[in-house]
């Protein structure tokens, strides 16, 4: 069984398609905060909950599905903003359940408030919790909801 003292939590964040354009990119529905800012701020909230941080973006699915196998036996949790990959990837669900890892889904904006396409995700099924429209708060929230979760 894994020794889960704080310096032993690790967590993995995966940012999804078109998330790399955060800062640029429909700052009315994204913010304006670019994804560095975001990955800083994970950081910074790690270190408060000590929890390493370890983060990850790609506009590529498959690349999003390796990262879930490694983090097999690397982290205890995942924390993740598929973006539209959340609205299509069966492939993403089906990784995250194979690896069983507790998983927090999180969305810069409330995809419930948006077009009914966004209204389903895949991946909250095999998620314990998700968040949604706090724009870089939903991913400070879910890591500490995760980080929590995985300690209790």
């Amino acid at each position: 069984m894994l020794n889960l003292t704080a310096e032993h939590v690790s967590v993995l964040v995966l940012h999804g398609p078109n998330l790399n354009l955060l800062g640029q990119r429909e700052p009315g529905i994204y913010g304006s905060l670019t994804l560095a800012e975001i990955n800083r701020l994970l950081e910074e909230e790690g270190k408060k909950l000590q929890a390493n941080v370890f983060h990850t973006q790609s506009n590529h699915e498959g690349a999003l599905v390796d990262a879930i196998h490694e983090a097999l036996g690397q982290h205890q949790g995942i924390l993740i903003n598929a973006g539209a990959y959340t609205h299509t990837s069966v492939a993403l669900r089906d990784a995250l359940a194979a690896v069983n890892l507790p998983t927090v889904e999180v969305h810069l904006s409330n995809i419930y408030r948006r077009e009914d396409f966004r209204h389903h995700s895949y991946i909250a099924p095999v998620a314990i919790g998700q968040i949604s429209g706090f724009g870089a708060q939903s991913y400070l929230l879910g890591l500490q909801a995760l980080v929590h979760h995985i300690r209790n």
